[in-house]
């Protein structure tokens, strides 16, 4: 039986060595795989499966992708879930004996996705760790390897954990390690995505272990100093992250060295229920960005800019000091329109400095990328010099610290060609005058095409053959090319090297020699080139803190840039922010309806909520009439002020609130096995749970999940709750009328209703939200402006008539449990309802026995007529 071959021997022992990812195995132009990994790629990707002989292991399936092509390749595979192992050629198959010698050079997962294709620029690409639990509080540390962003908290206290899952439904990591003893225990349906859960063994997070990857990490001034470096579960967090990507990435990782250590509580807190019912980042119709709050505000011209302003919707600020800071920074860009168009270009100008740094920090940054390094470095001087004069703090701190780093900016210029390859391994890649021995080499490749040109014609002449050329192909080399019609006249030292079907190919003795001197000459050209171009990245390299400092002032500037925008398009205003517990908002639009409606459609509303007189709003009124709108506006406006935006208001004053509570809309989590109704009451819970007398809470409609009276009982008992026990401010839309009697029992409720203008049959919704209760739903008026049949109008007309009459009015409306309830008969023609409810009506004994007979003959005939 045949041996297996060396080849096959080299991929299956690092196949072993990476048994839960993909290999992607180098052999010339392509990645094989092989065996299981070949079936499962084939399938997930869609390509032809194919097999080689692999002797004693029989036919081994195989698929291949182009190596050119690969990055598309691999982000399907990623956003599949699957882990990918990419084995290089580490040596030059030209100079190897025996088996070129390979190596797996990075393992790509979920979270170490760096390619941009596979990345959205405007939003990160976090990997998380945790650790911890119980008494000893959680270590949370996250790292974005695409921008060098790394983040670490500490998270203790009761509430610890529904924190954590807080921040985690914020942060949306792609990937997350956990030790194997925290794998069951949180629950991860909680989370958006869900994202892919990595269960690392425990000790790789224990603080022995962890030592020694974080010294190897940061410099010895940097362990002794930070904070993090005080803290254990923040350690084991950040070792074990560090550790995953050491094992992972194999490689330095020089970007990721500034760590941020932040407290969630310094932070508006917004829950996963909030981000998704309010629709900040992500559409609720197809997860996009049309439609949301982000949509609305992103003006921002940088890819940085995009992510940070992502952030700071998602993470409002509670200090007045530096909200208004933001604030004042917006205002002044915004009162200026001419420094709005004039920062826009530059802006505009900028490639992701961020990432860009990441790829140079890798040593995967190609000669196109320095040149988008160096643009955006002279726009980042075009920039200073148009935001020049700015003189709010905030700007002013910015502008002061643009800096465009001139030295690269001169290195770069000098050294890169104007229109480089793609590859580095091409040659292409120097100026001209950059470096004496490639200017030599390209000119001994200049002259060699000069003097294959010169001996072209001296062959031509010296032997008649007219049609003679001199050719070059990658097989053969140079050869001088003769047509069939001249072999004749060929000289008996030309040597013939092939033959085609028209002519023959042959080389001398003389372009032999002369072809090993060009070609020689290119080699060395291309190594040289490359040399030099690693030596610049390399200088780049020094520079990457300095370059991650200027990437977070861009990206700063231009959030502030793009809210200038905003408020200058859609005519907001600066709030008035405040440690105060008052809430005011004059004439206040819902920001993402009124771009949907278009300029003047939206009908405004003012809104007053304080901790003394209106601390609690019940909103009554029909459906389609504006109520979801109304609250949704409210604590939009809120998150906006706390961010640092100004408002879609003719005036607001907001006192900043600790967190924003939402109950709206009815889902069913059915992969959780939860009905709508337990939805409901799980949020319900949180807000019960979690908020405090500095919260913001709005409820649409609780209740409405189960029977009538469960419903009814327990939206009184919430609100009963929220405002004896929990003291937040609250908005409470609701279809039951008879919760409004709360206005006269407790302290600090108020109702609101939305006008209603009727025209006979039809109702007119005015949008305005006024002091007041509603008195009827107007749900058969929706239900015509709906388009049902005036067949189904009617009947339901009938059907409500009766219940007020039969029901309502005979005291159900306060009956206990055991009441006895009435059952409508649903499917009886309108005419014989009539008739029936005038026969339940009479009154037999009051009747003589020929009234009785007569009033029977009268029903029966108009039985007969309907």
């Amino acid at each position: 039986m045949a041996a297996v071959t060396p080849m096959m021997e080299q991929y299956l022992r690092i196949k072993e060595e990476h048994p839960d990812a993909i290999l992607l195995f180098h052999l010339g132009d392509f990645y094989e795989m092989f065996f299981d990994d070949a079936l499962l790629a084939s399938r997930l990707l869609e390509i032809t499966l194919t097999g080689r002989d692999g002797g004693p292991l029989g036919r081994v399936p195989m698929c291949g992708i182009p190596v050119h092509a690969a990055e598309g390749y691999i982000a399907r595979l990623i956003e599949k879930g699957q882990r990918v192992a990419v084995c290089d050629q580490v040596e030059d198959p030209k100079t190897a004996k025996g088996v070129v010698r390979r190596a797996v050079t990075r393992v790509i997962t979920p979270g170490t996705v760096i390619e941009g294709n596979l990345l959205d620029e405007k939003a990160n690409s976090f990997l998380a760790a945790l650790v911890g639990g119980g008494e000893e509080g959680w270590g949370l540390a996250v790292a974005d390897v695409s921008t060098g962003e790394v983040n670490t908290a500490f998270l203790d206290g009761p509430r610890a954990e529904a924190t954590l899952i807080d921040e985690l439904s914020r942060l949306a990591p792609r990937e997350i390690l956990v030790p194997d003893e925290l794998a069951s225990r949180l629950d991860w349906s909680a989370l958006p995505g869900p994202p892919a859960l990595t269960v690392r063994p425990g000790e790789s997070f224990a603080l022995p272990a962890v030592a020694d990857v974080l010294r190897a990490q940061f410099p010895r001034e940097e362990l002794e100093r930070a904070a993090w470096a005080r803290q254990p579960a923040m350690i084991r967090a950040l070792g074990g992250l560090f550790a995953y990507l050491a094992a992972t990435q194999l490689r330095p990782l020089a970007h990721l060295r500034r760590v941020r250590v932040y407290t969630p509580g310094r932070y508006m807190v917004l829950d996963a229920a909030t981000r998704r019912n309010l629709e900040l980042t992500r559409s609720l119709v197809d997860g996009g960005r049309r439609g949301t709050l982000l949509g609305v505000l992103d003006y921002t011209e940088t890819a940085m800019g995009g992510r940070l302003l992502r952030g700071w919707i998602e993470q409002p600020l509670l200090d007045p000091e530096l909200i208004n800071e933001r604030l004042q920074a917006v205002g002044e860009l915004a009162a200026d329109t001419l420094r709005l168009d004039a920062l826009r270009p530059a802006l505009s100008r900028i490639y992701d400095l961020e990432r860009l740094a990441a790829r140079v920090a890798y040593g995967t940054a190609n000669a196109r990328d320095m040149l988008a390094l160096k643009a955006s470095l002279e726009a980042v001087a075009a920039l200073r010099e148009a935001a020049g004069g700015l003189s709010s703090a905030l700007a002013l701190r910015l502008v002061e610290a643009l800096d465009p780093c001139p030295e690269l900016i001169g290195l770069l210029g000098r050294a890169l060609a104007d229109e480089p390859p793609v590859t580095i391994r091409e040659g292409g890649l120097i100026r001209e005058g950059y470096d004496a021995e490639v200017d030599r080499l390209r000119r001994l490749g200049r002259e060699g095409k000069d003097w294959l040109l010169a001996l072209e014609a001296e062959e031509r002449e010296r032997t008649g053959i007219r049609s003679l050329k001199v050719g070059y192909n990658r097989v053969f080399g140079y050869y001088i090319e003769v047509t069939k019609s001249n072999l004749h006249l060929v000289p008996p030292e030309y040597q013939r090297r092939q033959t085609l079907a028209n002519a023959e190919r042959f080389v001398t003795p003389a372009l032999k020699e002369y072809e090993e001197q060009i070609v020689h000459a290119r080699e060395r050209l291309v190594e040289c080139e490359y040399r030099l171009f690693v030596e610049i990245r390399e200088r780049v390299l020094a520079e990457v803190p300095r370059l991650q400092r200027l990437g977070t002032t861009v990206a700063r500037l231009d959030a502030l840039y793009a809210l200038a925008v905003a408020a200058v398009r859609h005519g907001y205003t600066a709030p008035r922010v405040t440690a105060g517990g008052r809430i005011f908002i004059r004439e206040g639009r819902h920001p993402v309806v009124e771009q949907a409606l278009g300029p003047g459609a939206f009908v405004p509303n003012d809104a007053l909520l304080d901790d003394d007189g209106q601390r609690m709003l019940i909103i009554t009124g029909p459906n389609m009439a504006g109520k979801s709108t109304y609250m949704r506006q409210v604590v939009l406006i809120v998150l906006m002020a706390q961010m640092g935006s100004f408002v879609p208001a003719a005036e607001a004053e907001i006192g900043v609130v600790d967190r924003i509570f939402t109950r709206i809309g009815a889902s069913d989590d059915l992969a959780g096995g939860a009905s709508t109704f337990m939805v409901e009451m799980r949020e319900c819970r949180t807000i019960v749970e979690q908020a405090t007398p500095h919260s913001l809470v709005i409820m649409d409609e609780v209740g409405r999940g189960t029977a009538t009276f469960d419903g009814m009982s327990l939206a009184r008992a919430l609100l009963e709750y929220i405002h004896e026990r929990v003291g937040a401010k609250t908005l409470f839309s609701t279809h039951y009328h008879e919760l409004t009697a709360l206005e006269d029992s407790l302290q600090g409720v108020m109702n609101y209703t939305t006008r209603v203008a009727e025209d006979g049959q039809n109702v007119i919704f005015l949008r305005k939200v006024v002091p007041g209760r509603a008195n009827r739903s107007y749900g058969l008026h929706v239900a015509r402006l709906a388009g049902l049949p005036e067949e189904v109008i009617g009947r339901a007309a009938v059907i409500l008539a009766t219940l007020e009459r039969e029901q309502w009015s005979s005291g159900v409306k306060e009956a206990g449990p055991g009441a006895r309830v009435t059952q409508l008969q649903m499917f009886i023609p309108e005419g014989e309802q009539v008739v029936l409810e005038e026969l339940r009506r009479l009154k037999v004994d009051e009747l003589t026995p020929l009234q009785a007979l007569n009033r029977l003959d009268e029903l029966q005939r108009k039985l007969k007529e309907k």
